[in-house]
C-alpha cells in the first residue's frame, strides 16, 4: 500500500509540474492565442475577477475604478506565486515519493523537510541544513534548481514586456483625449476638426489608430492579462477607444461629404478584427438587442455636425447600412464592456466635454483654450 501511495504521489507530482510548466510556456513564451478550454492561468484570473467585479459593483464609481485598477497587477503577481507554489509542491512530492532521502539537522518531520528542501532549492537559496543523500534525490535537486532559475529568469523578462505593451497602449490612448474628448465620441472628432478647418488631418488620425488597433490585438492576444490593466485617467479605457474608432470609421464608411472612405475602411477592418478576436480571448458573452444610436439620436448628431459644416449622408439606405455595420461589432463591444466593467462611450455629446488636460488639481487655474 505504501509503495502504491508513493507511485501515485510521484505520478500526481510529475503531472502537476508538467501542467504548470506548460501553462507558463503558453502564457509567457508562446506568442499566440491558446484555444484549449481549460488553462490554469485563465481559470485563476477569471476565478479572482468575478468576485472582484461583484465587490466593485457595490462601490461608488470613483472608488470602484480605483479598486478595479488594482486587479490587473495583483492578478499577475498571484499567477506567478501560484505557479511557483505548485512547482515547489510538485518537486516536494517527488522527493517524498523517493523516500525522503534527505539529511537534516533536526528530526525528520513527514513531508515538512521535503517541502523545505524543495522551497530552498527552487528559489536557489541553498542554505544546506537539509540536503539530498540519495542519487535520485540529488538528481531531483539539480533539476529543480535549474527549473527554478529558468522560471525566475523568464518571469523577470516577462514583466517588462508586459508593461511595455501596457505603456504603448496607454501612450496612444492619452492622445485621444484632445481629439475626441473623455469619454471619447466619434462625432466629437469630426466636430473638433471641422471647427478648426482641419478635416484633412482625419486620414492621418485614422492611420495612427489603425496601427494602434493592430498593436492592441497582438499584445492582448499574447498577454491577455494586459486587458485587465486599466487606464491611468478617468473616463478612458482601451474598450471605449476601440468603440470610438469603430463608430467614426463606420460613419465615414457610410458617407460624409468631402471625406474619402478608404482609410476609414481599412481602419474599421483591423479595429473590428481586434474587438472580435479579443472577445473570443476573454470568452465574453455576445450581447444583442441593445441600441447605442437611436434614429432620434442620429438626427440630432447629424444636426450638430451640419452646424460646423460636416454633412453626413442621411438616406434610408445609408441608415440601413450604418445599422448593419454597427451590428457587426457592437455585440462584441457590449460583451467586452460588461465583462471588464469598462463603459462604452456615446456616439456624440450634447455639449462639448471638458477634456482631461483641461482639468487641474484643486486650487490651480484650469486651461481654457
Amino acid at each position: 500500500m505504501t509503495q502504491v501511495a508513493h507511485v501515485a504521489v510521484a505520478v500526481v507530482s510529475v503531472a502537476l509540474i508538467g501542467a504548470v510548466l506548460w501553462d507558463a510556456f503558453e502564457t509567457v513564451i508562446l506568442p499566440r492565442s491558446v484555444v484549449r478550454r481549460f488553462r490554469l492561468a485563465r481559470a485563476l484570473v477569471r476565478g479572482i475577477w468575478f468576485p472582484w467585479r461583484l465587490i466593485a459593483a457595490r462601490m461608488r464609481p470613483a472608488r470602484s475604478e480605483r479598486f478595479l485598477a488594482f486587479f490587473g497587477p495583483l492578478a499577475l503577481l498571484a499567477l506567478i506565486a501560484i505557479w511557483a507554489m505548485f512547482l515547489v509542491f510538485g518537486f516536494a512530492g517527488l522527493q517524498w515519493a523517493d523516500g525522503s532521502r534527505l539529511s537534516s539537522l533536526t528530526p525528520n518531520t513527514w513531508f515538512i523537510d521535503d517541502l523545505y528542501m524543495s522551497g530552498t532549492t527552487f528559489t536557489t537559496l541553498g542554505i544546506g541544513d537539509v540536503h539530498p543523500v540519495g542519487r535520485a534525490a540529488r538528481i531531483l535537486t539539480v533539476v529543480e534548481a535549474a527549473t527554478g532559475f529558468a522560471f525566475l529568469a523568464i518571469v523577470v523578462a516577462y514583466l517588462p514586456v508586459l508593461y511595455q505593451s501596457f505603456s504603448r497602449r496607454e501612450a496612444q490612448l492619452t492622445v485621444l483625449d484632445a481629439w475626441a474628448g473623455s469619454p471619447p465620441a466619434a462625432a466629437e472628432v469630426l466636430r473638433r476638426l471641422a471647427t478648426r478647418s482641419e478635416l484633412p488631418l482625419l486620414a492621418g488620425f485614422l492611420k495612427d489608430w489603425e496601427f494602434w488597433s493592430s498593436d492592441v490585438l497582438e499584445s492582448h492576444i499574447s498577454y491577455p492579462t494586459v486587458g485587465f490593466f486599466r487606464s491611468q485617467h478617468q473616463k478612458q479605457s482601451w474598450v471605449s477607444a476601440l468603440a470610438c474608432l469603430l463608430d467614426l470609421s463606420a460613419l465615414i464608411e457610410v458617407g460624409i461629404d468631402g471625406i474619402p472612405t478608404w482609410q476609414a475602411h481599412v481602419t474599421f477592418a483591423i479595429a473590428r478584427h481586434t474587438v472580435v478576436d479579443l472577445a473570443q480571448v476573454f470568452r465574453v458573452s455576445i450581447v444583442t438587442g441593445e441600441d447605442r444610436l437611436s434614429d432620434a439620436e442620429f438626427d440630432r448628431m447629424c444636426d450638430q455636425l451640419a452646424a460646423v459644416g460636416v454633412r453626413v449622408l442621411d438616406t434610408p439606405d445609408a441608415r440601413k447600412r450604418l445599422r448593419a455595420i454597427r451590428e457587426s461589432y457592437e455585440p462584441y463591444l457590449f460583451g467586452l464592456s460588461r465583462m471588464l466593467m469598462m463603459p462604452l462611450p456615446l456616439w456624440w455629446n450634447e455639449r462639448p466635454p471638458r477634456d482631461n488636460w483641461q482639468s487641474s488639481p484643486r486650487g490651480l487655474a484650469e486651461a481654457h483654450l
